[in-house]
C-alpha cells in the first residue's frame, strides 16, 4: 500500500472518537497503510485518525518492533505517573512534558480476529496510552497541565503550519 499523509491539529477527525472495527470488516488495506506510515524514521506510532480514517486501529514502531492492533483497549496502567517529554506527528515540531504511567497493557485483535496483547514500559507504555488517546478523540496536549497547555496553544498558534 502506501505511506499516508498525517492529519494536523485542527482537523476534526483528530477530535472524533473512532468507530470500532466490526467482525467481518476488511481493514487489511488500512493496516498496511498504517504499517507503511509508521516505518518512517522517528515515528513510534500512527493511529488511523491521523491518516484520516475514523476506525480503532493503530500501528507502532518501538524498540525495533513494528506491529498493529485493532480495537485496542487499555486494560492496565501501573506505577506512579511520571512527567515525560511527548510529541505528536499531528502537532509537528513540539514537545511538552505531560504525565504518563510508566507501564501499560492493552488488548485487541489482528486482521483475522485473533486476540493480541501489547504491553511494555517506557516508550511502549507511552505509545499505548498516546495512540489509544487518539482513538478516543484526544491529542496529547489535552492532557497537559493548565499552564503548560496555555503555553503549548500559544506556540501552536504562532507556528508556521497553523
Amino acid at each position: 500500500m502506501t505511506e499516508r499523509q498525517i492529519r494536523i491539529f485542527g482537523d476534526p477527525v483528530l477530535k472524533t472518537v473512532s468507530a470500532p472495527v466490526r467482525p467481518g470488516d476488511d481493514v487489511s488495506g488500512l493496516v498496511e497503510d498504517l504499517m507503511d506510515s509508521v516505518k518512517v524514521p522517528g515515528r513510534a506510532g500512527v493511529a488511523a485518525p491521523q491518516i484520516g480514517v475514523n476506525q480503532r486501529v493503530f500501528s507502532y514502531n518501538v524498540d525495533g518492533k513494528i506491529g498493529y492492533i485493532i480495537n485496542p483497549v487499555l486494560v492496565e496502567v501501573s506505577g506512579e505517573p511520571e512527567l515525560v517529554d511527548e510529541g505528536c506527528l499531528s502537532v509537528p515540531g513540539f514537545y511538552f512534558q505531560r504525565l504518563r504511567y510508566p507501564s501499560a497493557r492493552a488488548i485487541g485483535v489482528d486482521v483475522n480476529g485473533k486476540e493480541i496483547e501489547l504491553s511494555g514500559t517506557g516508550v511502549m507504555a507511552q505509545a499505548l496510552q498516546h495512540e489509544i488517546d487518539h482513538l478516543d478523540g484526544k491529542l496529547y496536549i489535552d492532557g497537559l497541565d493548565k499552564a503548560t497547555k496555555r503555553e503549548a496553544m500559544r506556540q501552536i498558534r504562532e507556528s508556521s503550519w497553523f
